[in-house]
């Protein structure tokens, strides 16, 4: 009986194991099964990083996992379990984000907003957040490279050539001489400043025995007086006496005080001490202040001798049907060479060439293939150029209309007919842009232009036609009657 009941209990406990295993499968599989989850997917062009069973996070907190990966139309299908207490809504975000350093990622996702069509089993999310890849990193790292590269390239030929040499060395130049020229002034004037001091100290000299005898007189009318005031008493002339007196003694003082004073200032001097002695003991200071006064009198001269000259112009481009403008501002220092400043207003707009490489696994394109981006932009373009003649000849180099780019001019007929050529645009365009075209003065300062623009191009190939309007600061004065009132009066 006793060995009954201990098989009924072993019975009883495997019976009752038995039910609760099948109420832990049924559970289990009902989840599994998607009776509490459900599951939606997306296309990444890049899965790298992911895999089946991995984190699917909102804000942070896992939402569910991922189901499978698989590739379909050349990307990568993402089908991920959401548990079924998330509501997705149709304007839902997915991106991937890095977990760790060791390249592992996770599904990051972001729910929508209740004013949309709730997701379902088996509904795919449309908005996907692209994380930028270490290649595209990359491609802009190098595109900056590119960029600073241009900017040297720029500089250098500015400044690294034999003309942009000697521009430099003609500035170092002007500077030496310009303290060249307050040394000379200096040295010009140190006798007269020597003499004037050496004047000061002999009138201080030779006055000393003539004020010590003025003093003496002074003291023996004073004992006079006290004898008279002695012998008045008291009646309104001793007072008056008595107040000249004290006046007399005052102003001795005050004599005796400034004499002293002289004495000590033409001893300074004499010694080399303060700024009137060191200009007359030390040399040094005093081909300083020369060579300053010289070279302050050079500037002087060389702001008025720059001349400026304004230039107003419109072409007309005839295949364009458009009209540029063009605002120039000429700094001329001297006659063989000068400084241009141009802002254009060009309708065409400005264009800029981008290159692309790009790397592709996609079988329905190539493995590596290019791509060239032309972006034409409405912006103003600006010239700066250094300019120097040499005869007939005027050469040009700088920015020109934005660019980098040399030119060419040649003069005739006293300088009132004149060819140019421009060659800029490196990089704008497969080829450079080379413009040339002729001008001619047919009323004074007014200009008749014509010529051709992008000759080596011919699907931009123009023609264009135009006037000029050129005008000094002189002639701005005789325009404008009340130029001559910003002068001071003598």
């Amino acid at each position: 009986m006793a060995k009954l009941t201990q098989a009924a209990k072993v019975g009883a406990f495997v019976v009752l194991a038995g039910a609760a295993s099948f109420l832990v499968y049924r559970t289990v599989s009902k989840d599994v099964a998607g009776g509490g989850n459900y599951i939606i997917y997306a296309k990444l062009k890049d899965a790298t990083g992911l895999a089946n069973h991995s984190r699917v996070a909102i804000a942070g907190i896992p939402v569910g996992t991922i189901h499978r990966i698989k590739l379909e139309d050349g990307m990568a299908r993402i089908d991920v379990r959401v548990n079924g207490d998330v509501a997705l809504y149709d304007n839902a975000t997915i991106g991937k984000k890095n977990a760790s350093l060791l390249g592992e990622s996770v599904i990051v996702l972001t729910p929508g907003t209740e004013d949309h069509r709730r997701l379902k089993d088996g509904d795919q999310i449309n908005v996907i957040v692209e994380q930028a890849s270490t290649d595209q990193i990359m491609n802009d790292v190098a595109d900056i490279a590119k960029q600073v590269k241009e900017v040297a390239k720029q500089l250098a030929n500015s400044v690294g050539t034999e003309q942009g040499g000697e521009n430099i060395r003609l500035i170092l130049q002007n500077l030496a001489d310009a303290t060249d020229a307050l040394n000379q002034t200096v040295r010009e004037n140190r006798t007269v400043i020597r003499e004037t001091l050496q004047h000061v100290g002999a009138i201080a000299a030779n006055g000393e025995p003539q004020i010590a005898k003025i003093l003496e007189n002074v003291r023996v009318i004073t004992e006079d007086v006290k004898t008279i005031t002695a012998q008045t008493g008291q009646g309104s002339t001793g007072a008056e006496i008595r107040e000249t007196i004290t006046h007399l003694n005052e102003s001795s003082k005050r004599l005796e005080s400034a004499l002293g004073h002289i004495d000590s200032v033409a001893g300074r001097a004499d010694r080399g001490e303060g700024t009137i002695g060191r200009l007359s003991k030390d040399e040094t200071l005093i081909n300083e202040v020369q060579g300053v006064a010289e070279g302050v009198n050079d500037y002087v001269g060389g702001l008025t001798r720059l001349q400026a000259v304004v230039g107003l112009r419109a072409d007309y481009n005839f295949l364009a049907n458009t009209v540029k403008n063009y605002v120039e501002l000429r700094l001329q220092p001297r006659e063989d060479k000068y400084y241009v400043i141009e802002l254009i207003n060009d309708p065409r707009g400005k264009t800029t060439i981008t290159q692309t490489d790009v790397d592709t696994t996609n079988p329905r394109d190539p493995a590596h293939y290019r791509t060239i981006t032309t972006t034409t932009t409405d912006a103003f373009r600006f010239s700066l150029q250094f300019a120097r003649r040499l005869g007939p000849f005027t050469g040009r180099f700088g920015i020109k209309e934005s660019t980098g780019g040399i030119g060419l001019d040649l003069h005739l007929l006293q300088d009132r007919f004149e060819f140019k050529q421009d060659l800029f645009g490196f990089g704008e365009e497969i080829q450079p842009r080379y413009r040339i075209y002729v001008g001619y003065e047919f009323i004074h300062r007014l200009w008749l232009l014509g010529g051709v623009d992008h000759v080596f191009l011919p699907n931009r190939r123009d023609y264009f036609i135009g006037l000029q309007l050129r005008f000094t600061d002189d002639d701005l004065k005789t325009i404008l009657p009340f130029a001559g009132s910003a002068t001071p009066s003598r």
